[in-house]
């Protein structure tokens, strides 16, 4: 009889401990999926922030023009909106003239003689020059006319370009892009650079992707 009462307590006791563990279980279970639940919004909310702040940085550019001894001169400040890629101008200091301005295909500007920016940036292969009969490279612009009092304000738009990266015709290239005032004034046909000769001011647009 005593045997039979002891084996009772114990099965009673052991259903218990099953119960009471099944019941945590469940809770853990639930506590995880509420963990994780959470998580994934902070992924989600972490990713949106990271995207907005991408299209941010990429859509307006304050790029600093030097000359060749090194000398700031202004800013070239790039902006993209729904309309395309605009670029403002606003420099001071330079000799009055009109002269060849072009985008090139490197991402670097160093003085004096601002060699290694490189060619054109021409993604299409086309020729140079607006009067070109296939032409234009895409980097190709109008030339700048600096008045009396060497202080330049203008606005330009560029068509077909982009600031943002991975898409079609982008600046912000492995390579880099810079942006080149030159000497002379471009004729819009010469190859392959319009006969603007020497390279007399520049600034860095993107760098080179490390």
């Amino acid at each position: 009889m005593l045997n039979k009462t002891k084996l009772a307590l114990l099965s009673g006791t052991a259903l218990l401990m099953v119960a009471c563990g099944e019941d945590e279980v469940t809770q853990l279970e639930d506590s995880g999926t509420e963990d994780v639940t959470e998580d994934e919004g902070e992924v989600e909310e972490d990713s949106l922030l990271e995207d907005a702040g991408t299209d941010e940085e990429f859509t307006s550019l304050d790029v600093d023009m030097v000359d060749s001894d090194g000398t700031y001169v202004g800013s070239a400040v790039f902006d993209e909106d729904e309309n395309g890629v605009t670029l403002n101008l606003n420099l001071e200091g330079l000799p009055a003239g009109e002269y060849g301005m072009h985008i090139h295909e490197v991402g670097q500007a160093t003085p004096p003689t601002f060699e290694d920016a490189g060619d054109h940036f021409n993604p299409t292969d086309a020729e140079h020059g607006f009067d070109a009969e296939d032409g234009h490279h895409l980097g190709d612009l109008p030339n700048l006319v600096v008045p009396e009092n060497g202080i330049v304000s203008e606005t330009i738009e560029i068509p077909d370009v982009s600031l943002l990266p991975d898409t079609e015709y982008t600046l912000a290239t492995e390579e880099g892009t810079s942006l080149i005032i030159h000497t002379e004034a471009d004729d819009y046909e010469s190859q392959p650079t319009g006969d603007a000769g020497d390279r007399m001011v520049g600034g860095v647009i993107f760098a080179p992707q490390e």
